[in-house]
C-alpha cells in the first residue's frame, strides 16, 4: 500500500519507528523513575540530569580511553550509578521519613549543579557519538528503511525493561524490595540490611537513566540540556502510568512514543503537546493513572 489514510506509508511508518524509537527512552526513563518512587518514596527530579550523565561517560570513555560503544553500554551505568549511591548515602537518606517535597526540591538543585556543571566545561552545542559499526547501516523492508541502530534501541529498551519487571514482580529480592517499602522494621528483623537495600534501589535506578543516556548518544547528539529536555514529558508519561506503578511505567512509556510520533503525521501542530493533554485527561477520570492505585 502507498498510501494509508491519505498519508504516504513511507512517511506513516518513519514516523512510527521515530515515535517508537522515543518511547523506548520514555519508557526505560520512566521505569527508573517508577522504581526509585514506588519503592523508596523519593521524586528523583534529577534523573534527567542522570541521564546526560550517561550519554557523557560514554562520550568520555571514547574520547579519553578510547572505550568503545559496548563496553561504555555497561561502565556508564556503573559509573552514574556509583554517583546515586552517593548521593542516596549523604544526602537523600537524611530525608527518608521527610515530606516528598524535601527530595523533589533537592533533586531539581542537584539536576541544575550537574547540569551547570557539564555546561561549563562542554558548552551547549552537541557533541557528536558515533554509531558502532557493527549496527551502522540498515535494511529495506519495503513499506520503510529501518536502520538497523534504531532497531537495537528498542529491541535493548524493550529487554532492559521487562527483565526489571520480573526482577522485581516475580523474585525474591523483588519480594523483598516491596516488604520492604511496607515495613522496613519487620524485613531488617528478619536479617536483611534495609538501607543497603534503599541506596542500591537507588543506584539501580539512577543506572537505568544512564543507560538509557549511552542509548540516546548516537542518535542525539550528547548535550548538557538533553535531560532537561527529556525529563518533563517523562515525569507526565510516569504520572499517566501510575506514579510508583513498573508496569504502567514501561507500557504508557512505549504507547505514549508512538502516539506522539502518529500525531506528528496528522496534527503535526499538537506532537509538542498531545502527552501532557492526554495527561490531564487521564488525571480527571483516574487520578491515580492508568495502571497506579489509590492510596
Amino acid at each position: 500500500m502507498s498510501e494509508l489514510l491519505g498519508v504516504p506509508s513511507q512517511v506513516l511508518f518513519g514516523q512510527l519507528l521515530l515515535g517508537l524509537i522515543n518511547g523506548s527512552f520514555y519508557a526505560v526513563l520512566s521505569l527508573g523513575l517508577a522504581i526509585i518512587f514506588g519503592l523508596l518514596n523519593i521524586i528523583n527530579f534529577a534523573h534527567g540530569a542522570q541521564y546526560m550523565m550517561g550519554a557523557f561517560v560514554a562520550w568520555m570513555l571514547l574520547q579519553y580511553a578510547g572505550v568503545g560503544y559496548w563496553w561504555a553500554l555497561l561502565a556508564a551505568p556503573v559509573v552514574v550509578g556509583i554517583t546515586g549511591v552517593v548521593i542516596e548515602r549523604l544526602l537523600l537518606a537524611r530525608l527518608r521519613n521527610a515530606d516528598h517535597l524535601y527530595g523533589l526540591l533537592l533533586t531539581f538543585g542537584l539536576a541544575l549543579i550537574i547540569q551547570g556543571i557539564f555546561r561549563n566545561e562542554y558548552g551547549v552545542s552537541g557533541l557528536p557519538y558515533g554509531i558502532p559499526p557493527e549496527l551502522a547501516g540498515g535494511r529495506n523492508l519495503g513499506f520503510m528503511f529501518l536502520p538497523n541502530y534504531r532497531a537495537w534501541v528498542v529491541l535493548a529498551s524493550l529487554t532492559l525493561c521487562l527483565a526489571t519487571w520480573f526482577v522485581i514482580e516475580r523474585t525474591r529480592l523483588g519480594a523483598y524490595l516491596r516488604a520492604a517499602t511496607e515495613n522496613p522494621t519487620l524485613v531488617q528483623a528478619f536479617g536483611i540490611n534495609v538501607p543497603l537495600l534503599v541506596t542500591l534501589t537507588y543506584g539501580f535506578g539512577v543506572a537505568l537513566a544512564a543507560f538509557a543516556g549511552v542509548l540516546a548518544a548516537p542518535i542525539y547528539s550528547v548535550n548538557p540540556n538533553m535531560g532537561a529536555d527529556m525529563i518533563i514529558v517523562v515525569f507526565a508519561v510516569v504520572v499517566i502510568g501510575g506514579m510508583g506503578s513498573i508496569l504502567g511505567s514501561i507500557v504508557t512509556g512505549f504507547a505514549l512514543g508512538i502516539v506522539e510520533g502518529l500525531t506528528k503525521v496528522f496534527y503535526p501542530e499538537a506532537s509538542s503537546t498531545v502527552i501532557f493533554v492526554i495527561m490531564i485527561l487521564v488525571l480527571l477520570v483516574k487520578p491515580a493513572g492508568l495502571f497506579g492505585r489509590a492510596a
